[in-house]
Order: structure tokens, then C-alpha cells, then sequence
């Protein structure tokens, strides 16, 4: 699987519910899985490999890599975190964003099964930015327009380099 970067205009684009989870999809979470090691980023969204539908994965630190198909963010805490974020899509440029420290979603995994999973720190972060994918929103929308266009020009200098 080959993973978009910024300037392809699928990463701006919502991605579409999943139906139904069958077969196809376990594959294609392996396959997103095997991207995501090879690349070695922490999540990885279906539309950063041009497939527009609505499913992620995510693998930190400790934890077995996740499969989140159909997701919705069902809660979300008052208390903020900056914390700098990177992306596949946007390789080798990173900044701080705020998100909520702690979250709540519903999905279902690779099988079909419906699961809810509370998820704080490091986790939580990976999901919100997945999430933000499947919605065409990048990292680089949540931070001070400024900032967003200095990285935007570093990007720029490092595709013509």
C-alpha cells in the first residue's frame, strides 16, 4: 500500500461508512498494519492509502496494534493536552496540537464485532488524528495559521528538493 501525501485531494475528502464488515475488510486492515510498521508511524487512516472508507489502525507502544471500522467519538474530556503530532502523509514535519486528553469511541473491529473503548494519553491522541482522517482534516488544521504556513512551506521545499 502506498501512503498519499499532502496535495493529494483524497486526504481532504470524507470517507464512507463500512457495509457490510466482511472478509475484505480483515485483509485490508493487515495490509494497512503491514504499512503502517513499514512506514513506522503509530496509526493509519483509509483514505492516507486511497482507500475512502471508513476504517483505521493503530499501533503504540505496548499495546497490540487496533482495528477501528465505522468509529464515532462518543465522548471526550474538558481537559486539553498539547503535544507535538507528525503524519504519514506529511513526512518529516511535526507541530503541537491540542486535543482532549482522555476519549470514549464506539467501533467495530476487523471481525465485525461492535466494541467501546475508553482510551487516554499517547492512545486517545492516535485516535482523534486517525479519526480526523476519515473526516479530511489534517494535523496541520489544528494548529495557528501561522505555524500551518511555515510547515507548508517546508513541505513545499522538500518535495521540490
Amino acid at each position: 500500500m502506498d501512503i498519499l501525501t499532502l496535495g493529494n485531494e483524497l486526504l481532504r475528502q470524507k470517507a464512507e461508512t463500512i457495509r457490510p464488515i466482511d472478509a475484505t475488510y480483515r485483509k485490508i486492515a493487515e495490509a494497512m498494519i503491514d504499512a503502517l510498521h513499514e512506514g513506522k508511524g503509530v496509526g493509519l487512516a483509509g483514505p492516507q492509502v486511497g482507500l475512502m472508507k471508513r476504517i483505521f489502525v493503530v499501533h503504540i507502544d505496548g499495546d497490540q496494534p487496533r482495528v477501528f471500522i465505522n468509529p464515532s467519538i462518543i465522548e471526550t474530556s474538558q481537559d486539553l493536552v498539547k503535544y507535538e503530532e507528525g503524519c504519514l502523509s506529511i513526512p518529516g514535519l511535526w507541530a503541537d496540537v491540542v486535543r482532549p486528553s482522555r476519549i470514549r469511541v464506539q467501533a467495530w473491529n476487523e471481525r465485525g464485532r461492535p466494541f467501546t473503548l475508553e482510551a487516554a494519553g499517547i492512545l486517545a491522541r492516535v485516535i482523534l488524528h486517525e479519526y480526523d482522517h476519515l473526516e479530511g482534516v489534517l494535523f496541520i488544521d489544528r494548529i495557528p495559521e501561522s505555524k500551518r504556513n511555515r510547515i507548508l512551506a517546508k513541505f513545499e521545499k522538500m518535495q521540490q528538493a
